[in-house]
């Protein structure tokens, strides 16, 4: 399964499947889930984020897509534009992972932060 990319300024108000819509002005994408259940996922770009990699002919987002708030919870990359499907995780597991994202956006946001006040 592949995702051909698009990129635009503003997300358009109705998705087409198949497509990644990627604005740079706004640092963000957003697809709706491959699983066909028609939820729309948005990725935003940021440094406790998503990270987006385009070589010039595809696009790879980084880390792996979790949709845990889906019925589907659906879970999978995209790797040059193609779906690569990842193991279905746990509650638990899905847990630790959000702790986890928060922990690592707590520390960059308070670090940031002591940074500018010198």
């Amino acid at each position: 399964m592949k995702l051909q990319h698009k990129f635009v300024e503003f997300i358009p108000e109705l998705l087409e499947d198949g497509i990644l819509y990627i604005s740079l002005t706004y640092c963000t994408a957003i697809h709706k889930c491959v699983c066909g259940c028609n939820n729309e996922v948005v990725t935003p770009f940021s440094p406790t984020d998503w990270k987006m990699t385009f070589d010039g002919e595809t696009i790879s987002l980084s880390p792996s897509i979790g949709n845990w708030n889906f019925d589907c919870k659906s879970h999978y990359f995209i790797r040059n534009n193609k779906i690569v499907f990842a193991k279905m995780l746990t509650h638990e597991e899905i847990e630790s992972g959000r702790e986890k994202d928060e922990k690592k956006k707590l520390k960059f946001f308070s670090t940031k932060r002591k940074k500018r006040k010198k």
